[in-house]
Formats: structure tokens, C-alpha cells, sequence
């Protein structure tokens, strides 16, 4: 490999045959080198491609102030949930979740600690990103000596649900899991209880309100169909649900200006209903 531009002793940048750049990682590789100089491919530890030209720069932005070590903690985990999830997550998580811990790990040594005062709903609504990035925080504490607090796991833990959803906003995942919070809270205060939160019914829920949530950011209006017999039977067979989701109805109305349609309004009395009953029937 030939190197195309140092970011520092430990990150250099190549390119490939078609032109597309490449940012190679390894312990001093690019110790009294410069750009046209050959690199061993042994002392290689990682290299990352991303096509995007926008998040390239960024990422190397970031990597060229970063110590080596961050980002093989960061590879490491990133690995780990790539391997107990199964599941496809965006490459924009290198980008983010390196540049978290460096400032979270950063942070903690200045004997500053941020408070996440969502954490308990983070870990209700994502339950198996919370554990994951448990096991982040015992990989950090393993390679960086450094016991992080629970917090940090549920700040982690938006990022890998962020990049689930392959999507660049933070903010907006933000703003998702805010909404599943506020309708999660009507329902639990409307009818005085706690979700079991290992219930399929509960996750069924949780599931809809993110993509309900997802559909209200983007302004995706679900139109209403000519038949409101369904709906109409649902009012009469679950009709404490349907008051609740009447609630929710007005609430997001008019904190969103957005006006849920007869069918949301049907599949959400529907999933309270069950979510619910599955609590009553619990107790």
C-alpha cells in the first residue's frame, strides 16, 4: 500500500485503484513517513472504507485526533454488536460512536459525569441495544481502565439504535424515542400501571410507537381508508383503550400539529388493549 495523505503516526489514507479513499490504521505506521511512501500490510490493524465522500471527511476529521487506542476500542465493540445482534448497522457508527468515547472516556477523567434523564426509557424501549452497550462499557473498562457509569450505556445505546436505522441524525432518534416516551407515559398514568416489559405485547407496542414516531417526524400522514367499521367496533369491544388513544390524539395534536388518522388511531387501541391486558392479567 502507498500512502496518499498522513493524518497522523498512526492514520494515513490510501487509495484504491478506482480512487476511492481508504483510511488505514495501525500502531505508528506512519512513523517518518510521507505521502508516497510504501506501508507494511502486517502492521496493518484496520481499514475503513467509506463511500460516502461527506462522511469520509468527517470520519477522517475525527480519526486524526483521536489516540489509536479509542478506535480499536470502538472497532471492538462495534465487532461485538455486529456479532451478538446479527443484525446490519450503518458504517456511520464508526464515526459517532468513536468520537462518544473519546469524549465520554475524556469527560469522565475531568470528574465530569453527564446524567442521561432518559436512561430508564432507553432502557425500556431498546432492550437489547442497552445490554449490548453494557458489554461496551465492560470492554472500555478492560482496554481503557476506565469504569464508565450507566448513563454512558444508554448515550451508546442511542447511537447503535441510530445506526440501525441508518440514519445520520442523532437528533431525530432523539426525537423518536422522546415521542415513545410521551405515549408510553399517557398509557401507563391513564390506567396506573407498569409494563411488563418482557411481554410480546410490549414489544409490539414499543415497536409501533417507533414507527409511528418515525412516520410523524417525517410528516407520512396515513390516509383513512372509506370503512370505519372496524374502528367503530374497536371503540365499543375496547373502550378504554380507544379513550386513552383519544388522549394521545389530543396530545400529539397539539404539541406536533399532527392529526392521527382513524387507522393509527385503530392499531394503537388495539396494541394498548393488548399491552394492557397482558399487565392486568399478570397481576
Amino acid at each position: 500500500m502507498i500512502i496518499d495523505r498522513i493524518l497522523n503516526n498512526n492514520v494515513v489514507i490510501i487509495k484504491d485503484k478506482d480512487g476511492l479513499e481508504q483510511v488505514v490504521c495501525g500502531k505508528g505506521i506512519a512513523f517518518k513517513k510521507k505521502s508516497g511512501d510504501f506501508i507494511d500490510e502486517n502492521e496493518i490493524n484496520k481499514v475503513f472504507i467509506l463511500k460516502d465522500k461527506v462522511k469520509n471527511k468527517k470520519f477522517q476529521e475525527i480519526v486524526s485526533n483521536i489516540p489509536l487506542q479509542y478506535l480499536e476500542v470502538t472497532n471492538e465493540i462495534i465487532e461485538m454488536i455486529k456479532l451478538e445482534s446479527g443484525k446490519k448497522i450503518s458504517d456511520t457508527i464508526y464515526i459517532s460512536l468513536s468520537d462518544h468515547i473519546h469524549m465520554a472516556v475524556e469527560r469522565f477523567l475531568d470528574g465530569i459525569s453527564i446524567k442521561n434523564y432518559m436512561m430508564w426509557d432507553i432502557k425500556r424501549f431498546y432492550q437489547q441495544e442497552f445490554q449490548l452497550s453494557l458489554k461496551a462499557l465492560d470492554i472500555i473498562k478492560e482496554k481503557l481502565d476506565v469504569t464508565l457509569p450507566q448513563d454512558e450505556a444508554a448515550f451508546i445505546t442511542l447511537h447503535i439504535v441510530n445506526a440501525g436505522m441508518d440514519n445520520d441524525d442523532m437528533h431525530q432518534t432523539l426525537e423518536i424515542t422522546k415521542i415513545m416516551q410521551e405515549i408510553s407515559n399517557i398509557v401507563r398514568y391513564y390506567f396506573s400501571i407498569e409494563f411488563d416489559t418482557d411481554s410480546v405485547y410490549y414489544y409490539r407496542f414499543i415497536t409501533h410507537l417507533k414507527f409511528f414516531a418515525e412516520r410523524l417526524l417525517s410528516d407520512n400522514i396515513i390516509k383513512d381508508s372509506d370503512d370505519d367499521d372496524l374502528l367503530n367496533m374497536v371503540k365499543i369491544k375496547y373502550k378504554e383503550s380507544y379513550s386513552c388513544v383519544e388522549k394521545i390524539t389530543e396530545f400529539i395534536s397539539r404539541k406536533y400539529e399532527y392529526k392521527l388518522s382513524k387507522e393509527e388511531q385503530l392499531y394503537l387501541t388495539i396494541h394498548i388493549e393488548r399491552v394492557v391486558n397482558k399487565n392486568q392479567n399478570k397481576e
